[in-house]
């Protein structure tokens, strides 16, 4: 089973339907022993990193998603929340990574919103995907480059478009909006 975190802080009906496309099934919620008992775990995103760790709390699920075993994909700020911190409203993370979320400067127009290429690709992820394919972004605050770092994008300044921890990975594009390259990247996390 598939499940995918309901915390009321992502796009989870596109996320749904790019499942379903790939003939698939999945379970939205925010039941704990539902999410610990899934065979993937997907951890969606959008919105306001402060609201989004409220509502997390409130479940009791930032003390269950440090803690689960299996593949677990983090999909923009889902990803974000896998740090220690992020500048978004001053929040500390899940403190899976342990890295700060920054802002974009003023030098680029924020949000940066629509397709971006994705560089130095590494791992399982990236399976049939190559460097400089594009895929569909909207956020204004970025990780910078890590050791956990499995792929680059560049906006004024080379970020970590994708993360990899053990059974975390997270991606700051919506796989779920880029189309067969985001579809392909989908079913390679399914097949880790």
């Amino acid at each position: 089973m598939i499940a995918i975190i309901d915390y009321g802080a992502g796009n989870t009906k596109s996320l749904q339907f790019a499942l379903d496309r790939l003939g698939l099934k999945s379970l939205l919620t925010s039941n704990a022993d539902q999410i610990i008992n899934a065979d993937k775990v997907i951890f969606p995103g959008q919105g306001a990193a402060k609201s989004a760790m409220d509502k997390l709390k409130q479940h009791e699920l930032d003390k269950i998603i440090p803690d689960l075993k299996q593949p677990v994909l983090g999909i923009c700020l889902g990803m974000q929340l896998f740090c220690r911190h992020t500048e978004e409203g001053d929040v500390q993370g899940l403190g899976i990574i342990d890295a700060s979320v920054k802002r974009f400067t003023n030098e680029v127009k924020v949000p940066q919103i629509g397709w971006n290429s994705i560089h130095q690709l590494d791992g399982p992820l990236f399976n049939g995907i190559e460097d400089g394919d594009y895929m569909y972004s909207v956020h204004s605050y970025f990780v910078p480059k890590l050791k956990e770092t499995v792929a680059i994008s560049n906006y004024n300044v080379a970020y970590s478009v994708a993360l990899n921890k053990d059974n975390f990975y997270g991606v700051q594009f919506h796989p779920e909006k880029s189309s067969r390259k985001g579809q392909m990247l989908l079913n390679n996390f399914l097949n880790i």
